[in-house]
């Protein structure tokens, strides 16, 4: 990412270090808005040196501010880039996962909602099976390799996510149910979100 670099130019003057001054200032006229001034003197008399040295480190300032109100936001965003990067590598190892299991052999038609055990043989073989390994016990033929449930939408969960899979699906059913889903408050509302 390309840093942004907001300096004061400096010019040295009598061995000291000075700040450029960058804005402009005011241009002069005698008769501004087509008025006469009482005393062009007071108006156009130059300051005080000291004054442009003072409106240059106030421009310096506020390019260090906004250096650090770009700075921010950039971090902002880039903390949002990675956090969707990482949901798109989650999404796309799901749905590679799930191509997967939809492969794996099946003598029987899977239905979603139901859970189904993951084996392999001595062969290497990989198959699906209504039976769970307590059901089995001790006479168990084949290597036990996990429990899925088949969701509706023909994803796969994991046995150990599924409880949390459910309550996060019976959150969007309650609030698919509700006659409105979309609170008309501008204000984030999240009643019912939670247990």
């Amino acid at each position: 990412m390309e840093q942004l670099v907001f300096r004061a130019p400096r010019e040295t003057r009598g061995g000291r270090s000075w700040p450029v001054f960058l804005g402009a200032l005011v241009e002069l006229t005698p008769t501004p808005g087509g008025l006469a001034l009482v005393s062009p003197y007071h108006t156009h008399r130059a300051g005080d040196p000291l004054d442009l040295v003072a409106l240059a480190e106030q421009v310096q300032k506020a390019d260090e501010f906004v250096r650090a109100n770009a700075t921010n936001k950039l971090t902002v965003i880039a903390e949002q880039i990675q956090h969707l990067q990482e949901q798109a590598r989650k999404v796309l190892e799901d749905a590679r996962r799930d191509a997967d299991l939809h492969r794996v052999a099946c003598n029987i038609v899977k239905k979603p909602g139901n859970i189904y055990y993951l084996y392999k043989r001595e062969s290497g073989q990989q198959y699906f099976s209504i039976i769970s390994p307590k059901e089995w016990g001790t006479s168990c033929p084949h290597d036990f390799l996990g429990a899925y449930k088949l969701q509706h939408d023909f994803s796969w969960t994991s046995y150990e996510d599924i409880e949390k899979q459910d309550a996060k699906i019976s959150i969007v059913d309650k609030l698919l149910s509700q006659p409105v889903a979309l609170p008309p408050s501008p204000e984030p509302n999240f009643q019912g979100l939670t247990h």
